[in-house]
């Protein structure tokens, strides 16, 4: 709770996954990816309550082995096509039809696993002392939009009309990339039909790139569990 506001922590956790299969119990670090989020939400103090929202009974044991409670999700929220918005919202509703009265929700999504409670935290003061709609985590991104480029019919020229890729480092006009690490918004004022759960009065918490890391291919697995060996 943070200033008499219940604080609702969601990782949404489907069964299909066409890159790794089960990836949300792959292991990392000896323990299920999914476990992560988790035991993230768990120890920051602000979180009431933490929820799976799955379509999976093997991903729902390990959620509760895990300490979380499960929300199962229609199947037609656990295609690859589905919006995580869209699942949120149906969740949202099943929460007010209990009678939840919690005001916020905190997306914790498994694939950035490498988060702190102390980010969450953070994340969720600014969210209430600077009167936001919804805050979100990014960081400095990977490639600059001033270097990249678009081939049409074999002919490159740049994504950006005018700009020029070979410009320094130094003169590039910063750049962020969403890293998915932590989402925090009031879900009552998330507008109806929309995609995006970063709205309104928005904030940007900008974490170091080498703090997160985006888990989608074996690759990526590899990566990750060296950085936690070294």
């Amino acid at each position: 709770m943070i200033e008499g506001r219940r604080v609702i922590a969601v990782t949404p956790a489907r069964g299909g996954s066409k890159s790794v299969h089960y990836k949300n119990l792959y292991l990392l670090g000896g323990r299920p990816l999914l476990a992560w989020p988790i035991e993230c939400a768990l120890k920051t103090p602000e979180i009431d309550r933490v929820i799976v929202s799955t379509d999976d009974e093997r991903i729902a044991a390990t959620a509760r082995e895990s300490g979380a409670e499960v929300y199962r999700r229609p199947a037609e929220l656990a295609t690859d096509t589905a919006l995580v918005a869209d699942t949120l919202r149906h969740l949202w509703g099943q929460l007010r039809s209990e009678g939840e009265q919690a005001e916020i929700l905190v997306l914790l999504e498994a694939t950035s696993p490498f988060r702190t409670p102390e980010l969450v935290s953070r994340c969720l003061h600014r969210l209430v002392d600077e009167g936001l709609d919804s805050i979100a985590t990014f960081h400095d991104a990977e490639i600059n939009p001033e270097r990249a480029w678009r081939i049409s019919e074999g002919m490159p020229e740049p994504f950006i009309p005018g700009a020029v890729p070979w410009k320094p480092r130094q003169l590039l006009t910063p750049a962020y990339q969403l890293n998915g690490a932590v989402y925090a918004f009031f879900p009552d004022r998330l507008p109806a039909g929309i995609p995006n759960i970063l709205f309104g009065k928005m904030g940007a918490e900008i974490v170091p790139a080498d703090s997160v890391i985006d888990i989608d291919t074996l690759k990526d697995f590899v990566i990750a569990n060296a950085i936690l060996q070294s």
